[in-house]
């Protein structure tokens, strides 16, 4: 084993068999050892002493959406992983969409890495993309590296990003599970869509009735239709309505191959507290109402709902006009997922054990990425440090996305990220970046050095 190089000792380090107090010793950018809390300190090792404050694992967080290239002025590499050292986020999974090219091709993949490369502050690796006419491209990415595939069931709000229609969604899962592939989905029927009132203006009660429950239900049977007749691994992604839950959880007990995730958005705001005009709250499929938000929560708690990840889906302010029909449909929150969340879980009873097992295990088991996501040995030393009963209001100011606009302006919140460490180097403190880019790019069961 390498010699140790940092000892970090806590009273509550939060590991995959409980929280504990405990010394985590850090060798060749891996935790070699999770220590009793006294253990002595090896030769030559840095040591820092976390007192009462919770070592998390870094979170892993699956669906951002970084623009870069193409729409940088929405978001970049540079900026949406400086805003993730921020709030405690270690490793993401660009979505392929909103970036010119999307990532639909191997050499369009390459475009987009090469752009990264030396500007990510965290660990980044990519989602492919499904789309029209491209099912002979999948194959190829999945070798190239990408963890899984996206597709829209309907429009994603970009031309170059179209919609699979039934036959196209059965083709390309036919062909993702040929080589055991994963695919993700936005699960909202474009039917049912249309069929809805889509008034346009400042009401959000009109915005909500134009994208309605209904068709994310219809949606999710039909992903886990394809699951069933072909076999393929399917993720449902930001899932809004409670109703589908039933069908989640049916689906799992049949033994399918189906998990779904929910957002921070969805456990923390309702419809009911959205004002007119403030479009900073839409997004699609759109926050719900107060008890759709108390049934995602159980359907969190009875494992229905396998993980919370941001949808960080940025634009810029010129972007947010106030009307909801013509205003972009997206909620930034990459920076400030994990304080969020935490807020709500405490109040509902649940433990910082639930919050990692949600916001780091389980995204990191859905995208393969075994060396993340847990507090134990042979794990990147990727950590989050929280002060979980400290709070503060946020100021979008103080924010390192691109964009300054978000829907948790003026709320304050609990956990105060103290610091994260991304393989055992230290790369933020108190909100701030502490280094310049240091993270790598990932491929599929394989950092891309």
């Amino acid at each position: 084993m390498p010699a140790v190089e940092l000892l970090l000792r806590s009273t509550r380090v939060v590991t995959p068999d409980g929280t504990r107090p405990a010394s985590v010793a850090v060798a060749d950018g891996r935790i070699a050892a999770v220590l009793p809390y006294a253990a002595e300190l090896p030769p030559a090792a840095a040591f820092e002493d976390l007192g009462d404050d919770v070592l998390l694992p870094g979170l892993v967080d699956t669906h951002v959406h970084v623009n870069d290239p193409g729409r940088t002025e929405w978001e970049g590499f540079r900026s949406a992983t400086r805003a993730a050292a921020a709030g405690g986020v270690t490793t993401l999974v660009d979505m392929p969409l909103n970036s010119l090219p999307p990532t639909t091709t191997v050499a369009h993949l390459r475009v987009k890495q090469a752009v990264a490369e030396q500007a990510v502050h965290v660990d980044v690796g990519f989602w492919g993309g499904a789309v029209p006419g491209n099912t002979g491209d999948l194959q190829p990415l999945h070798a190239a590296g990408v963890f899984g595939f996206k597709c829209f069931l309907s429009p994603s709000g970009v031309e170059e990003f179209p919609p699979l229609d039934r036959r196209g969604l059965e083709a390309a899962a036919a062909r993702i599970a040929d080589f055991g592939g994963l695919l993700i989905v936005h699960a909202e029927d474009p039917d049912r869509l249309s069929a809805a009132p889509q008034r346009g203006g400042t009401r959000y009660a009109d915005f909500l009735a134009s994208r309605p429950r209904a068709a994310e239900n219809a949606a999710v049977a039909a992903v886990v239709d394809v699951a069933r007749r072909f076999g393929t691994r399917v993720h449902v992604l930001h899932l809004s309505s409670s109703d589908a839950l039933p069908l989640v959880a049916a689906a799992k007990a049949e033994g399918l191959p189906v998990s779904a995730e929910t957002c921070p958005h969805f456990l923390t705001l309702t419809a009911e507290e959205v004002p007119d005009g403030a479009t900073e709250f839409k997004c699609c499929p759109p926050i719900r109402e107060a008890a759709n938000q108390d049934a995602l929560w159980a359907g969190l708690a009875a494992g229905t709902v396998d993980c919370v990840v941001s949808d960080h889906s940025p634009c810029t302010a010129g972007l947010k006009v106030p009307d909801f029909g013509a205003a972009w449909g997206g909620i930034s929150s990459l920076q400030l997922g994990l304080p969020a969340v935490w807020t709500a879980a405490r109040r509902r009873g649940h433990t910082l054990d639930d919050v990692a097992r949600w916001m780091s295990a389980a995204p990191a088991a859905l995208a393969g990425l075994a060396r993340k996501g847990a507090v134990e040995p042979g794990r990147d030393a990727d950590f989050a440090v929280l002060a979980p009963d400290e709070t503060f209001t946020v100021d979008p100011a103080a924010l390192h996305h691109r964009n300054q606009v978000t829907a948790y302006a003026g709320r304050t919140l609990h956990g105060v990220v103290r610091s994260t460490w991304l393989r055992g180097r230290k790369i933020a403190h108190h909100s701030t970046p502490t280094t310049g880019p240091t993270g790598r790019l990932l491929e599929r069961q394989h950092p891309r050095i």
